[in-house]
């Protein structure tokens, strides 16, 4: 099977211009040359001859070689060699035989090695025959050297010609595999793009320059910073009225290659129509070529915002509301508790009654303190005063000693070392009350729990720990969030708000400090408050 032509279009055209252009030119140069020196023989086969490599030249211009078939683009070179033979035998001295090279060239890089191999026959058959029959061509070394110089030229070509379409079928396998990969990514890039377009939070790429690469529909409705007017929208803390300067904005933060995590932020002045969002910042990986950037995704939480905040603000109202009455039925009671004309069943039955009160007053006390606490912090002012943090431990440990040794529970407390510090005593008192209260309540009968207070130079650590059931770990990542009430205290006959470990953590926060907890299934629970010696010196 012949190999293909290089084109299928004008590329056929190109090749037969140029070679019977450069041919005819050659052609010209000889003709001219030979009738100078007077080489010509029979002056009408050399017009004959010449004539038919220039018409050759005409034809390969004006002739649409694309679309005529190809034993038709063959017959063209067999006519050039045939000329060229012509022109050899009317000019026998003028050494016209050279011309062969031209379409031998053309033959080997169109037809390959059956066009070489008809060529090199052709030049050969056509030399032994002129040099047998002419009287004026005598054997020399060019009748043998003229035929190996066509095949040799015509065979480079050929293989030339055929390296060239090697390279151009591997190029165009890998253009075809670089458009059909082209075409994935296209198409993976519209799905992602889809996709994106379809959630209802934002998603924002941004490049390692700090520029926007991709971003969804959604992330353009909420983070749109001006409004129906075009005039920029005011943005504001998580309390919702700290207001946020443009370049503190959660974008702007994010484009300098901040992180962060949940950052809330409000948009639009307090009394309009705001929304809440909740705004995340993250790194990409580094690439090789160095940063990766980052992304950042924003989610519209005003409903969830307005709905806690009406429901603190319920919580409060009615706390605040169930505060007064129970002042009073507790005051009330203790009037009646100090008449000493009380029989003894009387007494007992308000005293149930006053305790009762009591505790319910504490819940109260607790669900209003946390109603007070601020987004970042909680919200009470300390009376800070030197303290002995040691002797505040000591007084709620004989508070809880009746109530522990009701429920079996053994209280050690040898370790109580005399600790001075800068802290509120009657906020630390609660603190201790409540996770002392916590072990007591949740140790099984027979448990024992030990307490402990020490120090360094910066600071005063109190340890409460005990040996009851621990605290499982896909809980431990909640404890302190309010209104939490774990697995084990549910089932448990114990009752709790689920306030106190959220309000104590508030409380050792508002103090510069911090309240840790190591613990696991069975194994008891450690709660460590560490609490800075002066929390006006704490950064």
């Amino acid at each position: 099977m012949a190999p293909p032509i290089p084109s299928e279009s004008f590329g056929l055209r190109r090749s037969i211009v140029a070679s019977q252009t450069l041919l005819a030119a050659a052609t010209l140069l000889g003709v001219i040359v030979a009738i100078v020196v007077g080489q010509v023989v029979h002056a009408t086969l050399f017009v004959a001859g010449s004539a038919l490599v220039f018409g050759g030249a005409i034809a390969a211009v004006l002739v649409p070689w694309q679309r005529t078939p190809r034993w038709v683009v063959g017959t063209l070179p067999i006519i050039d060699v045939m000329a060229i033979a012509v022109m050899r035998e009317s000019a026998p001295a003028a050494g016209l035989g050279l011309l062969w090279t031209f379409p031998a060239i053309w033959i080997g890089t169109v037809f390959g090695l059956r066009g070489v191999v008809a060529v090199s026959v052709t030049v050969s058959v056509v030399l032994i025959h002129q040099v047998t029959t002419d009287d004026l061509q005598r054997f020399a070394a060019s009748t043998l050297v003229l035929p190996f110089t066509v095949a040799a030229l015509s065979s480079m070509a050929a293989l030339t010609a055929r390296r060239g379409r090697a390279q151009r079928a591997l190029l165009e396998k890998q253009s075809a595999e670089l458009r059909r990969a082209l075409d994935r990514a296209r198409r993976q890039e519209d799905l992602v793009t889809e996709v994106l377009d379809a959630v209802d939070f934002g998603v924002t790429r941004i490049t390692p320059t700090g520029d926007f690469a991709v971003t969804n529909t959604a992330h353009g409705q909420l983070l749109n910073s001006t409004d129906a007017f075009g005039r920029e929208i005011a943005v504001f803390a998580a309390d919702g009225s700290t207001a946020i300067a443009p370049e503190a904005a959660p974008l702007a933060r994010a484009r300098a290659g901040e992180v962060f995590e949940g950052e809330l932020v409000w948009y639009g002045l307090p009394g309009e129509d705001r929304r809440a969002l909740s705004i995340t910042s993250r790194r990409l990986p580094a690439s090789e070529s160095g940063d990766g950037g980052g992304v950042v995704v924003s989610r519209d939480v005003t409903v969830e915002e307005q709905a806690r905040r009406a429901r603190e603000d319920l919580v409060a109202s009615v706390s605040h509301e169930l505060r007064t009455p129970l002042t009073s039925i507790i005051g009330y009671l203790d009037l009646a508790l100090d008449d000493d004309a009380l029989g003894r069943g009387t007494r007992e039955r308000l005293e149930v009654a006053e305790r009762n009160a009591s505790r319910l007053l504490e819940l109260v006390a607790d669900i209003l303190a946390v109603s007070s606490t601020a987004r970042e912090g909680f919200g009470v002012e300390l009376e800070l005063r030197p303290t002995d943090v040691s002797a505040i431990v000591r007084s709620a440990i004989e508070s809880i000693a009746p109530r522990a040794q009701d429920h079996g529970i053994r209280i050690v407390s040898d370790d109580l070392v005399a600790s001075q510090a800068m802290v509120d005593g009657r906020r630390v008192r609660q603190v201790v009350d409540n996770l002392l209260s916590n072990a007591v309540k949740y140790n099984p009968r027979g448990g024992s729990v030990t307490v402990s207070v020490g120090g360094d130079a910066h600071a005063v650590t109190i340890v409460i720990a005990d040996d009851g059931p621990g605290i499982s770990a896909s809980e431990q990542a909640r404890l302190f969030e309010r209104f939490f009430r774990g697995d084990a205290v549910r089932k448990s006959s114990t009752h709790g708000s689920g306030l106190g470990l959220a309000i104590s953590r508030d409380l050792i926060r508002a103090h510069g400090g911090e309240i840790t907890v190591r613990t696991a299934a069975g194994e008891g629970a450690t709660f460590t408050v560490r609490l800075p010696r002066d929390p006006r010196e704490t950064p």
